[in-house]
């Protein structure tokens, strides 16, 4: 399969090909359709934002292993584990907000006023892939991948609005999207981004991006699933510049957590923003392909390492919790306040 798959974010980016190149690589002269029914993403209500989860094709191979269930509406059980899991980290910030009083509705303050509704969006529909296709073509770049997803909404009407719009992929082998990822200028939920009318400066373009929730499952588990689906929407909610102040870290993945744990301390949990990023450098360091983007384990939240040192053992076992560092909620709850004043 060439080089391993690689986890790419803002901060690391693979070499583009056109929108043309990657329309022939999925379905030649015929183009491509990624939508069925379109939705209304344009309801704009300054403290409420959205996740808008859309499926992408699953290939019939594939479905075996998981069953029927959900095949009718390319929902396969990985895809809604997904769904489930960015669905409580959202909630996760919510009750962070209303715990720390970031935004209150008044005069009764008894809700949180700022609210992350997350919802399924259409599927996303691409032909097969043409296996006469070269190998830079028949393997999309992160780059392309996006381009084209964004055209989809933008001609669907579907862009607007302080809005995340994921993409759940199933890309075992193409290792130039790797586990996925969002590129500037449309990485953060509250950006202009590149496709907002230059006549109304006010206007908010949203972020996209993609978790390949294929890799995932094909080569490491339903728990490093769940935690690239969480890991691709927080990078929407994490401007650098708050990073920086809650982690004196300009890389949101240092706001990530590994914390040893079970006997002797030889299993070390990984949070969300620190998963492809918490382990050894290399293949098979907890993740099965490491991460590309930025990370210094001695700027993590916490890291207790994983190498013996005399007092602990060499760790043994990674394992993956949903549950988002104190400094991922604070950031991405400063980062979500601002954009409501």
């Amino acid at each position: 399969m060439g080089s391993p798959p690689s986890s790419l974010s803002r901060f690391g980016r693979s070499t583009p090909i056109s929108r043309r190149e990657f329309v022939a690589a999925v379905g030649g002269a015929g183009g491509v359709s990624l939508f069925g029914p379109s939705v209304d993403a344009n309801e704009s209500d300054p403290d409420h934002f959205r996740v808008r989860v859309h499926p992408g094709p699953v290939p019939p191979t594939a479905w075996p292993r998981y069953g029927v269930d959900g095949m009718s509406d390319d929902w396969p059980t990985p895809f809604r584990d997904a769904f489930a899991a960015v669905e409580d980290a959202m909630g996760q910030i919510q009750a962070y907000a209303a715990d720390r009083s970031a935004v209150l509705d008044s005069p009764s303050a008894s809700e949180p006023k700022l609210t992350v509704h997350v919802e399924r969006g259409p599927p996303v529909r691409f032909p097969l892939l043409s296996v006469s296709q070269p190998t830079d073509l028949a393997f999309p770049s992160l780059s392309a991948v996006l381009d084209a997803f964004r055209d989809q909404l933008r001609e669907h009407d579907a862009l607007g609005g302080p809005t995340c719009h994921l993409l759940l992929c199933w890309s075992p082998f193409n290792y130039r999207v790797g586990y996925g990822g969002t590129i500037s200028p449309n990485d953060l939920i509250g950006s202009a981004g590149s496709d907002t009318d230059a006549d109304d400066p006010d206007a908010v373009d949203g972020a996209q991006t993609v978790a390949n929730i294929g890799a995932t499952e094909v080569w490491d588990s339903r728990a490093v699933s769940r935690n690239i689906a969480i890991h691709e929407v927080l990078h929407t909610f994490l401007s650098p510049d708050i990073v920086t102040d809650v982690g004196d870290t300009r890389c949101d993945h240092n706001l990530g957590t590994a914390t040893r744990t079970g006997p002797e301390g030889r299993t070390l949990r990984v949070s969300p923003m620190a998963t492809a990023y918490a382990g050894p450098d290399e293949l098979g360091g907890g993740t099965r392909f490491h991460g590309t983007g930025c990370y210094n384990h001695d700027e993590f939240a916490n890291h207790d390492g994983y190498e013996a040192d005399g007092t602990d053992p060499a760790v043994d076992h990674f394992e993956y919790t949903t549950e988002l560092s104190e400094a991922t909620l604070e950031a991405a709850t400063r980062y979500l306040t601002r954009l409501t004043t």
